[in-house]
């Protein structure tokens, strides 16, 4: 008996012996041919810089990136970078493309990308009446497509998402605003498109770095900006410094993107290219919610400005002038025309829809 059970035992060390050295040899053998390999104590790095300042920043993509690296387990870490803290945000596209970003978190047009669809990105007039109306058309209106066709032409980058900020009201320093001739001569910091839009009313777009901003507007240099909501207006301390606020919004929600340098996405495994993404929705759900309670609250219970509107017909008047804006748009390319296209088809659906949509 002792000696069947003797004999069972060292066959079962054998077996044991044998089992750990065939697995030990199948581990090694993935390690060495798997094209993802990553040490705590050597994670992948990327440099991401954003279009915003620290205090915007704190909530439209700091909250994201600390998720993200708290989640990537020391397989991978991000620095992240304000606005002009290592490049101009006009040449953060040209940056990423050539590896000195790895990421960036912008709109296209004030990233200068040299795509046809830049002009969308940001504010472009009446797209959006409301923030969920831009990730509405990019799942459902085919912006999606578009968005990944146009960026697949470019070498060197990937476009990832685009979601929803917050609307674009009119901010003003000293001068009140309750007609359009009032805009007449206001040298105002904005996003390109909007900046363009609006011009036409005798409004100056003036680009300065994002951190001089309010010096500017304390300076003289500005006379106000058209870049923003209420909810950022108060966060950055513009609303401080702006006596008036023009509650008449030239569109409902900003474009916002995230891209990646195409060889830097490619080096991510599967999962942290999954979990980047995930990081990305859980962002654009946190400024959803941000931006669209802090829109409301502020309105009616913010204490920091006045506010003024335009006369109905005045406005009606805005609103009218956008189709010819969006009509010389489409005719940048066939692929602006999808765009505005998707813009129309989109407002006669709402429109038709009724309450509680329009």
């Amino acid at each position: 008996m002792k000696k069947e059970k003797k004999i069972i035992t060292s066959k079962r060390r054998s077996f044991i012996k044998k089992a750990g050295l065939l697995t030990f040899g199948v581990a090694g053998a993935s390690v060495v041919k798997a094209p993802y390999a990553y040490s705590a104590s050597n994670p992948i790095k990327w440099r991401l810089q954003t279009y915003s300042g620290a205090p915007l920043g704190a909530h439209v993509i700091k909250p994201q990136i600390e998720a993200f690296n708290k989640a990537a387990y020391g397989e991978m870490e991000i620095e992240l970078y304000y606005a002009d803290q290592l490049v101009p945000t006009d040449e953060l596209f040209r940056a990423m493309q050539a590896g000195t970003l790895d990421a960036v978190q912008s709109d296209d047009a004030t990233m200068g990308s040299p795509v046809d669809i830049s002009v969308f990105g940001g504010y472009f007039p009446f797209a959006t009446r409301y923030s969920l109306d831009v990730p509405a058309l990019f799942k459902y209106y085919g912006l999606n497509e578009i968005w990944d066709e146009a960026y697949s032409e470019v070498e060197g980058v990937k476009w990832l998402s685009t979601s929803a900020w917050d609307p674009c009201h009119l901010f003003t320093v000293n001068k009140k605003v309750t007609s359009l001739a009032d805009m007449k001569g206001l040298r105002v910091f904005g996003v390109p498109t909007a900046g363009k839009f609006l011009a036409q009313y005798g409004l100056i777009p003036v680009t300065v770095p994002w951190d001089d901003v309010e010096v500017a507007m304390q300076t003289g240099e500005l006379d106000g900006v058209a870049w923003c909501g209420f909810t950022e207006a108060y966060e950055v301390g513009w609303a401080d410094i702006c006596k008036y606020a023009l509650t008449n919004s030239v569109t409902g929600a900003w474009f916002g993107s995230y891209f990646a340098n195409q060889k830097a996405w490619d080096k991510l495994s599967p999962k942290l290219q999954a979990l980047y993404r995930m990081s990305i929705n859980d962002s654009h759900y946190y400024r959803q919610v941000w931006y669209w309670g802090g829109e409301a609250d502020l309105r009616v219970n913010g204490k920091k400005m006045e506010l003024t509107s335009l006369p109905d017909n005045e406005w009606a008047k805005v609103v009218n002038d956008s189709k010819a804006f969006w009509d010389e748009t489409s005719s940048i390319s066939p692929r602006a025309k999808k765009v505005v296209d998707a813009f129309k088809l989109y407002a006669n659906t709402m429109e038709k829809a009724g309450y509680p949509y329009r």
